[in-house]
């Protein structure tokens, strides 16, 4: 249970310490703004094909279209690319900061253990990116309360389960990022560099013969999510995403016990 309150308190601590800077509510904002612009060009695009195969009355077509296909799924793509921005942003100053105002010896000689302090860090990283995530949440209520038909509600909820678990994995290699230096300009470019490699490893996946092909497209983040976006929930791509979580979590405690020895 001490390992547990522990956990908390520097969670809490982090959460706070979020708040009362402007990092916190720059990120939301920008966030916001971003995913709302996609999904109103989107929905703009939705209601101008709508419009156009009225016209032509083809309303066999106009049937056939759909808005999870059509604005949800895009837009949740949509979302990993701001992601690949924002993450860095809220996870470079966890353990960088802590170097710089020379206070990682007070954390490091504390009760609380390594594994606490990793664990701690990263569920506040995780509490803010699920307030980011909710605050997207207004999306597909949007499309809920005036569209007819309604939106399927099924891969909606499989694709924003998705990008909970890109996002943890997105946070965890930031962590890890954040606790090699102390300066967090850097702990952003590394994570940024680390995400963007993750996300694109898979592109020349058709080019290098079918192992290398295969071994690159497991290796990317975005091939794990894409069943996510299609509302298809398979539990080999949550055993990734929690085993990279894992491993990101694992290098990051090594790093932070060097601090010891430093």
């Amino acid at each position: 249970m001490k390992g547990l309150r522990d956990v908390f308190y520097i969670a809490e601590k982090e959460l706070r310490s979020y708040f009362v800077s402007p990092i916190a509510y720059v990120v939301l904002t920008g966030y916001t703004v971003l995913t709302g612009w996609f999904f109103f060009n989107l929905l703009m695009q939705f209601n101008r094909m709508v419009n156009m195969y009225q016209m032509f009355r083809r309303q066999d077509i106009v049937t056939q279209m759909n808005l999870n296909e059509m604005v949800m799924t895009p837009l949740l793509y949509n979302m990993t690319i701001v992601l690949l921005l924002m993450i860095p942003l809220i996870t470079m100053r966890l353990f960088a900061e802590e170097k710089k105002l020379r206070t990682e010896e007070l954390l490091l000689t504390s009760p609380v253990s390594i594994n606490g302090v990793v664990l701690g860090k990263y569920l506040a990283g995780l509490v803010f990116f699920l307030l980011m995530l909710a605050l997207t949440a207004i999306y597909p209520y949007i499309l809920f309360v005036y569209s007819n038909p309604h939106p399927e509600l099924g891969p909606i909820l499989a694709g924003y389960l998705g990008l909970f678990f890109l996002g943890a994995a997105f946070i965890a290699v930031g962590l890890f990022a954040s606790s090699v230096t102390e300066n967090q300009i850097v702990a952003a470019v590394i994570c940024f560099v680390t995400l963007l490699l993750f996300f694109i490893v898979g592109w020349p996946a058709e080019s290098v013969g079918t192992t290398g092909g295969k071994v690159l497209e497991y290796l990317s983040l975005i091939e794990h999510f894409t069943d996510f976006s299609k509302g298809l929930i398979d539990s080999r791509h949550v055993v990734y995403f929690l085993s990279f979580i894992l491993f990101a979590l694992f290098i990051t405690k090594r790093s932070v016990e060097s601090m010891r020895w430093r």
